[in-house]
């Protein structure tokens, strides 16, 4: 079983960067696959970013891309998202993700394991 707790949320001004961290239980990392989904309201859940296992691959929405880097410490069992140059249309419960197996995945049904969600929002 795989826990997850999400941080870093926050208010930010439009242009600004907020750093969100994963931090997964101890005894279940194992260097699965994680990923960061947001869901704005009234929308449905979207696939933000990925990285495999290793942390050698990495996958992003093009709506993140050059903004947005994910990057993980199997050391410290925590998975970062930076989110650089936000957007007001980056606000939304940003969620992190895991699943058993080191390849990286791009739907939210490959991800069994979910966060609580952490609240970014941006100001115009």
């Amino acid at each position: 079983q795989v826990q997850l707790v999400e941080s870093g949320g926050g208010l930010v001004q439009a242009g600004g960067s907020l750093r969100l961290s994963c931090a997964a239980s101890a005894r279940s990392f194992s260097s699965p696959a994680m990923a960061w989904f947001r869901q704005a309201p009234g929308k449905e859940r979207e696939f933000v970013a990925a990285i495999s296992g290793t942390g050698v691959r990495t996958y992003y929405a093009d709506s993140v891309k050059g903004r947005f880097t994910i990057s993980r410490d199997n050391a410290e069992n925590t998975v970062y998202l930076q989110m650089n140059s936000l957007k007001p249309d980056d606000t939304a419960v940003y969620y992190c993700a895991a699943r058993s197996a080191l390849r990286l995945g791009l739907l939210a049904n490959e991800y069994p394991y979910w966060g609580q969600g952490t609240q970014v929002t941006v100001s115009s």
